[in-house]
């Protein structure tokens, strides 16, 4: 995959997002009749400009793509004629300025929703939500959860695949709850299942979340056929050919390719007998699997060979109806509205890692991986991202939207404003705060390139 692809997936999720944001305070702005001066996309030195409406406005493309603005007419700025004084910005209550300035981060999360709610309507491919095998002495081994269980609800509310549980249980990651399950064991129906979520660690070293409960998926059912093997391994020195199928291992009968590797994986250095189907011909071999290099699993250099139909045969689709699909939304995109809370606040106290801080070299990574991964998956992460955009300008430090939205607060409570000395003081304590969380960002994301 090319950094070409990679550059241009990144570049058109923020130009989407930043417009999406911008265009909340536009609208906004226009609909309190407040003047807007100039729409832009990106910062820095302007490449393309055109002008549209009554009133002039000025509709930019910068050069720097990373955000955008727009300036409205405003005494603090430039003087204003008398005339157009009630369309100035500064001049408008504080409801009116609370208003405009929260419709950006307000578009950015209606754009999760439409995003989410698209999805439920049209419907995605989904695994079902089925435990493969439970180790000892986990969390979901201790709840009582056993392999083949399949979850059927969540705290009662209903699961409709794999997808859908893993976001249940990792916006709930970090609250140390616990959640009851519901289980379809056979033929009967489990209820009241507790699973407690104390102790998971959030951090891009970690194992998965999933993983540390004990809850992972089955083995893909994929028959044990073999594609062509590699030249002067085991597998070739016994004989073994493209399209041969293992129908057993000593004996043991195999029928899905993660039993064979299996098999393989702990006979390193022995003599291992296959029964291998041919055509129509069933014949025996045997191959002695090599250790793998630092390790004690054995291999013997053959891969298994697909055909996709094996690989999509359990899946499910999860589609949603009209109104349940937005509600789907609105619960998806409150849930990591809040989980991105949590973890910013357990960063503050240090439970979270500060490597969990990314900047824009791990997003555009993210934006080509899921680009390439299809239309869907990048929509799930342009929603995801748009949701934390909304999210970190509600904060309240100064220049950003939360930062404002918090004088207007302390200007509604005094019943005047703020003195412009000490608005520009947090101006200038916000610009730190985010100078170092930016270069904290790019020091993450380069510590990620260069050491893994």
């Amino acid at each position: 995959m090319s950094i070409l692809h990679y550059a241009l997936s990144f570049l058109l999720a923020i130009a989407v997002l930043v417009a999406i944001h911008e265009c909340g305070h536009f609208l906004a702005a226009r609909w309190c009749g407040v003047k807007v001066l100039r729409f832009s996309l990106g910062f820095g030195p302007v490449m393309f400009s055109r002008r549209f409406g009554k009133d002039e406005t000025e509709f930019v493309l910068a050069a720097v793509p990373l955000g955008g603005y727009v300036r409205m007419l405003d005494e603090r700025e430039a003087p204003v004629a008398n005339s157009e004084l009630e369309r100035a910005f500064n001049t408008q209550s504080v409801g009116k300025r609370s208003l405009i300035v929260l419709a950006g981060p307000l578009a950015n999360f209606l754009l999760a929703v439409l995003v989410y709610s698209c999805l439920a309507w049209a419907g995605t491919r989904d695994l079902p939500a089925r435990l493969g095998a439970v180790p000892a002495a986990t969390v979901a081994a201790q709840a009582g959860l056993r392999e083949g269980d399949v979850v059927l609800r969540v705290d009662g509310r209903d699961v409709r695949g794999w997808s859908e549980l893993r976001a249940r249980l990792l916006q709930n990651a970090l609250s140390e709850e616990v959640l009851v399950l519901d289980v379809q064991r056979g033929e009967a129906e489990l209820t009241s299942l507790n699973l407690p979520l104390a102790g998971i660690e959030i951090d891009e070293r970690a194992a998965d979340p999933m993983l540390q409960l004990g809850l992972v998926l089955p083995p893909p059912r994929i028959p044990p056929v073999l594609s062509k093997p590699l030249p002067a391994s085991p597998a070739a020195r016994a004989g073994l050919l493209a399209g041969d199928r293992i129908l057993a291992v000593n004996a043991q009968h195999i029928e899905i390719w993660a039993e064979f590797v299996e098999r393989i994986a702990s006979s390193a250095g022995k003599d291992v007998l296959l029964e291998v189907q041919r055509g129509e011909s069933v014949m025996q071999l045997t191959v002695r699997p090599e250790a793998q290099a630092g390790s004690t699993r054995g291999r013997i250099g053959v891969a298994v060979q697909t055909d996709g139909i094996d690989l999509q045969r359990d899946s499910i689709e999860v589609r949603y109806g009209l109104f349940e699909g937005v509600f789907q939304a609105i619960t998806q995109t409150w849930n990591t509205s809040r989980f991105s809370l949590e973890v910013m606040g357990h960063i503050l106290t240090g439970r979270v890692s500060l490597r969990n801080i990314s900047g824009p070299v791990t997003i555009a990574d993210y934006a080509g991986q899921s680009a390439s991964a299809g239309l869907d998956t990048y929509l799930r992460f342009l929603a995801m991202v748009s949701i934390s955009l909304g999210v970190l300008n509600l904060l309240p430090v100064p220049i950003l939207d939360g930062g404002h939205l918090l004088y207007y607060a302390i200007e509604y409570i005094r019943g005047k404003p703020l003195s412009e000395r000490l608005e520009e003081l947090g101006q200038r304590l916000g610009m730190i705060i985010l100078a170092l969380l930016m270069s904290l960002a790019f020091f993450n994301d380069l510590n990620r390139v260069f050491f893994g």
